[in-house]
């Protein structure tokens, strides 16, 4: 068995007993501290497999008293008596399908070369109208190919065009889930008729067949840009994951291009990004941390019994790193773990010079632990610590509105390419480095007296915008939480 270092929907890239867990934090190591014995048979029976959660879950778990007794016999899966085993965890918020068992095959693929299947797209929908949108399409994807892009909206879904089901239909006799079964497993070769409407309104029928591709995690056409706001130039990153290793690299490239031009107001797009890897999520906040080496960047912290293990990760040097004096981060609902974590991680040292653009986020500030099985392609994953800020600051389970000194509410607007000026959340966040007004996100510190009451002003920031959820599946894959609305 081999224990993997995952965070906040994070996967870490090698096993903490080969390299001591990569990243920085010291993350905890399996040395002295083995999970309690699997079964002397290396059978994959179920009951085995609940044997062996139950050995890293009454060792490992965040919350011990929160874990619930069980009777393995009344269960038919292993993801069922895992729901009922943190059952009081996720009554209280703390864990909110945050444990789990997956493929160590599936996730390695995407870890390593950003791997997936499907169309290559993310699909969100309307939670008012119930319509069902592509907010991105990745390149290499059949789905952008096919003529599907941002702002399309999907109407009906088939196995052939003689019998297409219309979305709405769809939502009416199964909401979300029933779409997502209309839209097939993640498999190369299965293929589906789609119709949608492109954002200038054409309507079009596309027979689509979803292949493996390499998702990039710093989009070519909009994932690193430098920004005129009137004659001032703003960095523009859009990191759509951190579970992809290769993300690392992109950034030192895109913040070797800020530096050169001597930039210091960013705005960095997370609105999408559900998590991924720590190393990741490190990095970046070391491209942030010019003249602050040696200071806390992060902090881990297991439960009780592990508190040994707990560690503290410092900022590093880094040769492109810079020293941004304002930062507005876009934030969705959709954006968790180790997202949350790069914004909480930046609050001590900004403070009112950072804001969070857009929404509330997801509210997931605890990290997995990964545990293997090998010979039964087998990863069970746990919610094993969770991360403070050089401040202390970490329990932002309700979202990370209430926490940062400073919110500006703004839509998602699909009507705008990502990395556009004009786009509602990436004007706000303009507005916010310019040191324009702007209107709070509800719940969040910020004072009322920043609400603009310019009636073409908020049409602009998109306030009026249906809110919009990932479409996701009931069970999780490789890869849905962390890249949210993935198909």
């Amino acid at each position: 068995m081999n224990i993997r270092r995952t965070l906040i929907a994070a996967l870490s890239s090698c096993a903490l007993v080969g390299c001591g867990g990569g990243g920085g934090s010291a993350p905890p190591t399996a040395g002295g501290g083995t999970p309690t014995p699997t079964p002397a048979t290396a059978a994959c029976s179920l009951r085995a497999q609940q044997d062996f959660a139950d050995g890293v879950l009454n060792e490992w778990y965040l919350f011990p008293t929160l874990l619930a007794n069980a009777n393995p016999a009344a269960y038919s899966t292993l993801q069922s008596y895992l729901d009922a085993r943190v059952a009081p965890a996720r009554a209280q918020n703390r864990d909110r399908y945050f444990t789990y068992a997956t493929s160590i095959a599936e996730e390695n693929a995407l870890i390593n070369s950003g791997a997936s299947a499907g169309f290559g797209i993310r699909l969100f929908y309307n939670t008012g109208a119930n319509r069902v949108f592509v907010t991105e399409a990745f390149e290499g994807g059949n789905g952008l190919a096919a003529g599907l892009d941002r702002g399309s909206e999907i109407t009906a879904i088939g196995t052939s065009a003689n019998n297409l089901q219309s979305v709405a239909s769809l939502m009416a006799s199964g909401g979300p889930q029933a779409v997502v079964d209309a839209l097939g497993p993640s498999d190369p070769g299965v293929t589906r008729v789609l119709r949608f409407v492109q954002p200038g309104g054409a309507t079009i029928e596309r027979s689509i067949t979803k292949t493996a591709f390499s998702l990039d995690p710093v989009s070519d056409r909009y994932g690193s840009l430098v920004l005129d706001d009137g004659g001032r130039k703003v960095g523009y990153i859009n990191l759509r994951t951190f579970i992809i290793a290769d993300a690392a690299d992109q950034l030192r490239t895109a913040f070797g291009q800020f530096r050169a031009q001597g930039i210091t107001d960013l705005i960095i797009d997370l609105r999408y990004n559900g998590g991924g890897l720590v190393d990741v999520a490190d990095t970046l906040g070391d491209l942030m941390g010019q003249g602050r080496v040696g200071q806390v960047w992060s902090r881990t912290v297991l439960n009780a019994n592990k508190s040994s293990q707990n560690s503290t990760r410092a900022f590093r040097s880094e040769a492109n790193a810079i020293a941004p004096m304002r930062i507005a981060f876009i934030g969705t609902n959709a954006t968790a773990s180790a997202s949350e974590l790069t914004i909480n991680s930046m609050i001590p040292y900004l403070g009112s010079n950072m804001a969070l653009v857009g929404g509330n986020t997801f509210g997931k500030p605890v990290g997995q632990l990964a545990f293997d099985r090998d010979s039964c392609d087998l990863r069970l994953r746990v919610i094993a610590f969770k991360t403070l800020n050089a401040a202390g600051q970490g329990d932002y389970y309700t979202g990370l509105a209430p926490v940062v000194p400073n919110t500006c509410r703004a839509g998602d607007d699909i009507t705008h390419p990502l990395g556009d000026p004009q786009e509602a959340s990436i004007a706000a966040a303009l507005d916010f480095l310019g040191g324009r007004a702007c209107t709070p996100i509800a719940g969040s510190g910020t004072p009322d007296t920043a609400v603009v009451g310019d009636s073409a002003q908020r049409a602009r920031i998109g306030l009026d915008l249906p809110e919009r959820k990932p479409l996701a599946p009931r069970r999780p894959g490789a890869g849905d939480e962390e890249i949210p609305g993935k198909f």
